[in-house]
């Protein structure tokens, strides 16, 4: 059995013309990706490719074993197949697979990025997503060319007590990332938006 950081380094040599191979810990293993795109995994020293609909014949004529780990004591098989030896010394074709095996990893983050919700996003729930969808917001396309702040009034028509809190969370939620981590100044922007907003519809209310 080889070493599995021995491994990593074996396969980035042997893949190299794939593009930068990052390696990261996952599933007690190590995950190979190129732009951040997983299309291998290295577990207990060995190597294996993640299945894609163009590989499936390869991996079926070949027995290609494919990748187990146990969860709560009861086997899983992951849609891994592992690099046995013989195809080590085919470098050509390990090269070949491993391309097609990537960029079946691209295509399929593709659609997955194309498929997403709202509820998708952070900071976004599944009542959230339908609160928005209430106000004409069905998409992730729509919510970002709307923005945080036009969509957060069109909420505040059915709610008027809408926190600012909801405008952080929309606004985190365009940005792809949780509202604790928006940066001090978009927060410190909103926070000014959000008193001038309320200031000047309490003045729209006065007789």
């Amino acid at each position: 059995m080889y070493d599995s950081k021995k491994r990593i380094e074996t396969a980035k040599h042997h893949l190299a013309e794939l593009g930068k191979i990052g390696s990261r810990s996952q599933f007690g293993g190590y995950s190979l990706s190129v732009e951040e795109v997983v299309f291998a995994l290295v577990s207990e020293g060995e190597l294996y490719l993640r299945a894609c609909e163009q590989v499936r014949p390869y991996l079926a004529e070949r027995k290609m074993e494919p990748l187990c780990y146990y969860k709560r004591g009861l086997p899983v098989e992951l849609e891994y197949y592992r690099v046995d030896e013989p195809l080590w010394n085919e470098h050509e074709q390990l090269v070949a697979l491993s391309k097609l095996c990537l960029n079946g990893a691209r295509q399929n983050r593709l659609l997955q990025k194309q498929n997403r919700r709202l509820k998708d996003l952070p900071n976004l729930t599944v009542r959230m997503e339908t609160l928005l969808r209430q106000v004409g917001v069905c998409t992730i396309a729509m919510l970002k060319e709307q923005g945080a702040r036009r969509t957060w009034l069109k909420l505040r028509e059915f709610n008027k007590n809408l926190s600012i809190n909801v405008l952080f969370a929309l606004e985190g939620a365009i940005l792809e990332r949780h509202h604790e981590a928006l940066p001090e100044a978009v927060k410190a922007e909103l926070r000014h938006w959000y008193s001038e907003t309320l200031r000047a519809q309490a003045k729209q209310q006065k007789p």
